[in-house]
């Protein structure tokens, strides 16, 4: 998956890149909602609420 974010945009967020890059795509190419989107995460081992994917 490639982003064409700057690193540099991403800085101060909780999350590394590749794991924000996953939950957008997910949530655009499969219509997801962001719910779908926390949960698919969880499965991953990686706990995040929907609220913080909202942002």
């Amino acid at each position: 998956m490639i982003l064409s974010v700057p690193s540099s945009a991403l800085k101060g967020y909780r999350f590394p890149r590749s794991v924000i890059g996953y939950a957008v795509w997910a949530y655009h190419r499969f219509a997801l909602s962001l719910r779908d989107v926390e949960d698919l995460l969880a499965e991953r081992g990686i706990t995040v609420s929907h609220e913080t994917i909202r942002d």
